[in-house]
């Protein structure tokens, strides 16, 4: 399946990069480059901007939400 555009869609204070092409059905399928897990569609070039940007949010929230529970802490001994 061919990548037919690319976009940036700013989330969170930086730049992310998505790929965009046409899924089955008439669907435009969207992902992350830098967050693979945020992969989403939409019917419309605007919906598809829209749940992808929600995608990056939530998987940012899972990361850090894992981050914060694996965190070290300096114990004096």
């Amino acid at each position: 399946m061919a990548i037919d555009r690319y976009s940036l869609v700013e989330g969170r204070s930086r730049l992310y990069h998505v790929k965009v092409w046409n899924g089955e059905d008439g669907y435009l399928v969207a992902q992350c480059v830098e967050l693979p897990a945020a992969i989403t569609q939409g019917k419309t070039r605007e919906e598809v901007v829209e749940n992808i940007t929600e995608a990056i949010g939530l998987v940012l929230d899972v990361m850090k939400t894992e981050i914060q529970a694996k965190q070290v802490q300096l114990v004096e001994v």
